[in-house]
């Protein structure tokens, strides 16, 4: 009984990382697989909009642009070879369409109209509690701090964003922006230089 117990178990195989799943999937995608593309989808979406709409700085655009990520997702999948993590070709998308979008912004500025309860980069604490003057200082951090992020070169934004809210490691960020890592961590460097020299007033304070 332990004998076959054992032999059942031997032939049980383990689960998949999500890596592993990933890359499953695109095979499955690349066959014109329908619901595995709606599993990476569900599996990725969030990362993508949160971050698409963390570089500019609102998130009016990031569903259309996430949205177009994984339409390049599904027209590009047959060419998609896992030599790489998955996640960091369709960061390597994303960052195209992001970029392009930011380019497109400055060519043709245009006068943001008012949203209402508009998303800010961070989010503000809850002003629970708090004396009048006390709130009014907290926006007022969170805005400045929106505005040090979006008034930073797009890699260096995107390095920041990736590092901070996304966690990965200096060399995923690397493939991502097509540095090397010691690259990334300069990046990193004259980045958080320049928010620590934005947000010098209130960092003393």
């Amino acid at each position: 009984m332990a004998a076959g117990a054992k032999a059942l178990s031997a032939d049980v195989a383990p689960p998949l990382s999500a890596a592993e799943q990933d890359v499953l999937w695109m095979r499955r995608v690349a066959q014109g697989d329908v619901e595995a593309l709606q599993a990476l989808i569900e599996a990725h979406q969030a990362r993508v909009v949160g971050t698409v709409a963390k570089m500019l700085g609102d998130d009016v655009d990031s569903e259309d642009i996430a949205q177009q990520v994984f339409i390049r997702v599904w027209k590009s999948a047959a060419r998609y070879q896992p030599t790489a993590k998955f996640t960091t070709w369709l960061f390597k998308i994303a960052r195209n369409l992001v970029f392009n979008e930011l380019r497109r912004r400055k060519r043709h500025p245009v006068t943001p109209l008012q949203h209402e309860e508009e998303e800010h980069f961070f989010q503000p604490a809850d002003s629970g509690g708090m004396t009048p003057d006390a709130s009014l200082l907290d926006s007022e951090l969170n805005d400045a701090i929106q505005m040090a992020i979006d008034a930073l070169p797009e890699t260096q934004r995107l390095a920041i964003i990736l590092r901070r809210y996304e966690e990965m490691p200096y060399e995923e960020i690397g493939e991502i922006l097509n540095l090397s890592v010691p690259a990334v961590k300069s990046v990193l460097f004259r980045a958080r230089a320049e928010l620590r020299q934005q947000l010098r007033k209130y960092l003393d304070a």
